[in-house]
């Protein structure tokens, strides 16, 4: 199997995303063009542009050899793509996504300071010391600290460097290569995928979708507690297991040496100091959010401050603190351009005026299921879409424009169809072999793909069957 996985070539995400560009503007002369009325609505406190159900309306598609090379723009039809709007579609999806692309440019400079001052290793160095005879209190305490950080600030690749830190953990309590790397990785990446503020996956979604940022975070937040305690379960089960029987381990063959020379920041009063204040701004960010109306410009104004507390409080050297905003920034700017590259998808179909098409012809054949059966449709279908497109700004800023409208097509709430993206994108992240994340935290940790798969599966099978039930009832409450 591992050899067979090794053959498989994905192309980079930039490859595989102008490919599709290329192919939605080929689908553009086609596809049949058509449109849907839209509305504005109020719902809430904020207004949306959503569409009119039934009001679908095909539209004449003007073709012309000159329209190979330079769009042909002809009243009352709809122009296929040439060649000149697909050159600049790209560009074009930059501009559009402008805004979250920046939002994330900035997070990821923050990060960088965040990760420079060793807060995040000190935090995690301190807790160990307290918990080290209780092996089970310290899974949950470090198991649900990675969940919170993936769940409210989306962190994931920055949980990597801490990969050999909880190598150590895992060996001291007497457990697996395995488990060390669940400890941070399934944890971050169940709460990454049970997100509640995730910037990257829920504040981009929504965004895109017109809902109210951080909207419905109560009914994130049981989910993301379900997922937790289902997670900590299989987790405490396995270590039970191993620690009663070393024989039993899905890597017992494998030599358990770490690398005894790392060695985490003690905790200090400043980053306690970092680590509060840090908290206190992403609380009123929240609160802003809801209260004062704040979007992605705001939000990315208090995430500055953040990184401003902690440079002053730890009396960081402006030129080091440069090169931890210039890192950080550099360490996302994959994920960020990725929004831009997605986003010419969207704009390639609304030039041709087939994205109404395809919603209308996905709406066709899930009106003919109940609504329950269309919803678990849209997680499934958002789960397939990762193994290609394994990033969640990138995925979101592709699908959500397609399944907001066709959640109001098929009288399912845009949130429902949020929540079948975040469940979709999330979870599959922990066994598709294109997730960076992942490949990079076996690599580190030493576990084989395939022994992964083993450990993984049964584990991610329990937690989209929590999710297929949440999605039921997201259906049955109208979520909003």
């Amino acid at each position: 199997m591992r050899g067979r996985l090794a053959r498989i070539r994905i192309p980079h995400v930039f490859a595989l995303l102008t490919g599709v560009v290329f192919c939605c503007s080929v689908l553009t002369w086609i596809v049949p063009s058509g449109e849907f009325e839209r509305e504005r609505r109020l719902v809430g406190t904020s207004e949306r542009t959503m569409v009119v159900a039934g009001t679908y309306e095909t539209i004449p598609k003007h073709r012309s050899a000159r329209g190979l090379i330079f769009t042909e723009t002809v009243e009352g039809t709809a122009s296929p793509v040439g060649l000149d709007e697909f050159l600049s579609a790209i560009p074009r999806g930059m501009i559009a996504a402008s805004d979250i692309i920046f939002f994330i440019f900035i997070i990821g400079g923050v990060f960088g300071v965040l990760q420079r001052t060793g807060t995040i290793p000190a935090v995690l160095h301190a807790v160990l010391d307290k918990l080290r005879q209780r092996w089970m209190m310290l899974t949950i305490v470090l198991m649900v600290l990675m969940g919170i950080g993936g769940s409210t600030l989306g962190m994931g690749e920055e949980f990597i460097p801490l990969v050999p830190i909880f190598l150590i953990v895992a060996r001291e309590i007497r457990c697996d290569r395995i488990y060390g790397t669940a400890l941070v990785y399934v944890a971050g990446a169940v709460g990454f995928a049970a997100a509640t503020t995730n910037p990257f996956t829920v504040n981009i979604a929504q965004s895109i979708a017109g809902l109210p940022l951080n909207s419905a975070i109560g009914f994130r937040l049981a989910f993301f507690v379900c997922c937790m305690a289902v997670t900590l379960a299989y987790m405490l089960r396995y270590g039970a297991r191993i620690r009663r029987d070393p024989s039993s381990s899905y890597v017992a063959d494998l030599d358990f040496d770490v690398d005894e020379d790392v060695e985490p920041p003690r905790l200090t009063r400043a980053h306690v100091v970092i680590v509060v204040a840090c908290i206190a701004i992403f609380v009123f960010i929240l609160w802003a959010v809801q209260a004062r109306g704040w979007w992605l410009p705001e939000m990315a104004g208090g995430f500055i401050l953040m990184g401003l507390v902690a440079i002053f409080v730890a009396r960081m050297p402006m030129a080091e603190a440069t090169r931890a905003v210039v890192t950080g920034m550099e360490e996302m700017t994959v994920a960020a351009l990725i929004v831009g590259f997605a986003r010419a998808v969207t704009v390639v179909m609304e030039d041709g005026l087939i994205l109404d098409t395809l919603i209308q012809s996905a709406s066709v054949v899930l009106l003919h299921v109940p609504r329950l059966v269309a919803a678990e449709g849209m997680l499934v279908f958002q789960a397939t879409l990762n193994f290609f497109i394994p990033s969640g700004s990138g995925q979101a800023a592709v699908t959500m424009p397609l399944m907001a409208p066709l959640a109001d097509v098929l009288g399912l709430t845009r949130q429902t169809a949020v929540f079948a993206f975040t469940c979709g994108d999330g979870f599959s992240n922990m066994v598709i072999p294109t997730s960076g994340i992942l490949m990079a935290s076996l690599g580190l940790a030493g576990v084989p793909y395939e022994r992964w798969l083993r450990f993984m599966v049964p584990l991610l099978l329990q937690l989209i069957a929590v999710a297929a039930v949440f999605m039921a009832v997201a259906v049955v409450v109208g979520l909003e």
